[in-house]
């Protein structure tokens, strides 16, 4: 995905608390306008309040789906926080987070070609393998135990909500099987519910 910067954030825009910040090039940026330029104008920025407006986490989004180039020149954001930082265009694709925050992968470009339907595509294909490398980060960071693919198969459908008797004739499993890889899961997982396996196993809980 040819950009200038690429970032990882996360952050609870509520309570304007950013938890991560990373940046690919590593090199400090031309202007560092400072967090408070960009919470100032954080809610009046259309696409960067758009998920927390619309709860659309899945859509990839870019500047231009809400301004043209000079009404975004015209905001606020643009003229304290990302004019500084020479941002002309950005796309945002957005991974599951705790209830609460928001965690994102941006892509940044200054002077040149703005973000298109082929990036776009790109983007929303790579979203959920996106999701499942960092679940599988967070889950060897937390040392996670592991469990078989079957009983990794079961607990994403416990995850999604699904009762045991739905589990079951999911798998094509009795239902004492299911309470069985249940009970095995529990163990593994050294936890006694349904709520802290689903926890343990999926930090950021994306089902």
């Amino acid at each position: 995905m040819p950009c200038d910067v690429i970032t990882f954030v996360e952050f609870d825009a509520s309570h304007e608390l950013a938890y991560l910040d990373q940046s690919l090039p590593e090199e400090p940026p031309p202007a560092d306008p400072g967090e408070e330029a960009f919470w100032r104008h954080y809610w009046d920025c259309l696409p960067c309040s758009y998920p927390e407006r619309t709860g659309d986490e899945r859509s990839i989004t870019t500047i231009s789906d809400f301004y043209t180039q000079r009404d975004y020149q015209n905001t606020g954001m643009y003229a304290d926080f990302f004019g500084p930082l020479g941002v002309e265009y950005d796309a945002v694709l957005c991974l599951s987070a705790p209830a609460g925050r928001s965690r994102r992968l941006l892509f940044f470009r200054g002077r040149g070609a703005d973000f298109d339907g082929r990036d776009r595509l790109v983007l929303s294909l790579l979203r959920p393998h996106l999701n499942e490398l960092y679940q599988e980060l967070e889950r060897r960071r937390r040392k996670v135990p592991e469990l078989t693919s079957r009983q990794w198969e079961l607990l994403r459908l416990v995850a999604s909500g699904r009762t045991n008797p739905e589990i079951a004739k999911e798998l094509f499993l009795s239902r004492d099987t299911v309470r069985k890889h249940l009970e095995k899961i529990y163990g593994r997982l050294e936890v006694a519910t349904r709520t802290a396996a689903v926890a343990r196993a999926f930090p950021a809980h994306p089902y």
